[in-house]
């Protein structure tokens, strides 16, 4: 038998790996027979010389079989997932959820946390009181099969081996190999048991990949790997340049998305909702044309079958349905404060990065994992994109604990945002529509 250090000699020299084989150092890795040190050293033969295809559908394979596949078969209809490459204020999910499953398509979900700039589903739906995101895998499928959908963070059962390997491609700068994030995407998402997945691969300076040609890169290779896994895959490229809708920050971007669910959201948070959720329904078989779909879309938003839904949804995660009804009863910062235009103009630009990184500073996101987040603190956008301010105008809200917590970003949201002369141009917030 070929031992484990030649086979990572192989891959360094650039050479391809059997399935079996990958299978194998999977299996080892998890067993330990293989040490962490030989594990970062295939990673980074991974990351220099790459993988085939072929390569990384047996390395999906291979880290979902590491632990439980859930099996929802049981469940009637096709099983439909979304997941986001992450980016400033996408809060998409707390309402996509709800707005799917009223139109007939479950929806297994499992989310993550924030890291970084980029915010975490799981955080945000914590804001709720209550609500608990670590509902064991039964229950997951309980949820599921009963109100049509169930958002949970991954278990130590779902694909344990993305969760240890992961940590190690964090700390030896391994993280931005395509085949590796795929792998990691993938293998999460196909141990939930789910049919067709719709992937939200963000492009910009707030998001992961930076330039298109890099997002379209990697989602090529999701929707390749996925559709050779035996999954339905769609992937939309959308602009992630300024924060996604009006809020950053836990609290502030769970009541934007429950205001998404009564008709009073911002237009671009609408318009990235309603894509992703019309390609869930087509691939759910619920609707036979886009037309349809996003008829099916706004009718669930219209007679409030979405918002019961997302009450439901709550309940069962045991917490608090009444947000729905009264997005009040969410924490709340002690003070607000203002940050204003000091001079006029069209708002040209909002750097997300910077945005992002702010509301980390305040206390809403992580830099570590291990770190607790304050679900009240964030910053709401007062002057969007393409809007019109005057000297002393409002540019952004700041939810803070503190008056120094304030002023420690504030100089840094006002940078943040860039002012013209004219008018710009509006911009499509979906960029490309890729299938297999």
């Amino acid at each position: 038998m070929v031992s484990l250090v030649e086979l990572i000699a192989r891959k360094r020299d650039g050479g391809e790996l059997a399935p079996e084989e990958i299978h194998r150092v999977i299996h080892a890795f998890m067993a330990g027979e293989m040490a962490d040190y030989q594990m970062s050293s295939l990673l980074m033969a991974v990351f220099q010389r790459g993988m085939s295809d072929a390569e990384t559908v047996a390395l999906t394979e291979a880290m979902l079989r590491s632990g439980k596949v859930i099996d929802l078969s049981h469940i009637p209809g096709i099983k439909v997932d979304k997941h986001s490459t992450g980016g400033v204020g996408d809060k998409v999910s707390l309402s996509l959820v709800p707005i799917v499953a009223a139109c007939g398509v479950p929806v297994p979900m499992v989310s993550g946390r924030g890291l970084g700039h980029t915010g975490g589903t799981l955080d945000k739906l914590e804001a709720i009181p209550g609500f608990r995101v670590d509902l064991d895998v039964d229950r997951f499928a309980a949820t599921v099969r009963d109100l049509g959908g169930c958002m949970i963070g991954q278990t130590a059962e779902i694909a344990p081996a993305d969760k240890r390997i992961y940590a190690l491609r964090d700390v030896t700068a391994t993280v931005e190999s395509v085949p590796l994030i795929v792998a990691s995407i993938l293998s999460k998402k196909l141990a939930e048991g789910i049919d067709a997945l719709v992937l939200d691969v963000k492009v910009g300076k707030g998001a992961f990949m930076k330039d298109i040609d890099r997002a379209r890169t990697l989602a090529h290779a999701l929707v390749r790997v996925g559709t050779r896994a035996g999954k339905r895959v769609v992937a939309l490229l959308t602009r992630m340049e300024e924060p996604l809708g009006r809020t950053v920050g836990n609290a502030l971007e769970t009541r934007e998305a429950i205001d998404l669910l009564f008709g009073r959201a911002p237009a671009d948070l609408v318009e990235c909702t309603e894509a992703l959720a019309v390609e869930m329904i087509l691939l759910g078989g619920k609707a036979e044309s886009r037309e349809r779909a996003l008829a099916m879309v706004r009718d669930s938003i219209r007679t409030g079958s979405a918002a019961r839904k997302m009450e439901k949804l709550i309940e069962a995660h045991g917490g608090d349905p009444r947000v729905v009804q009264s997005t009040d009863l969410l924490p709340k910062a002690p003070l607000v404060e203002t940050v204003k235009a000091k001079a006029s103009g069209w708002v040209s630009a909002i750097d997300a990065l910077e945005i992002g990184l702010c509301a980390v500073a305040l206390g809403a996101g992580r830099t570590r994992a291990d770190q607790a987040v304050d679900p009240a603190v964030g910053i709401v956008i007062g002057a969007a994109h393409g809007s019109r301010v005057e000297a002393g105008d409002t540019l952004a809200e700041l939810h803070v604990r503190s008056g120094q917590q304030a002023d420690a970003v504030r100089d840094r949201v006002a940078k943040a945002f860039r002012l013209e002369s004219a008018a710009p141009a509006p911009k499509s917030l979906v960029l490309e529509r890729i299938e297999s």
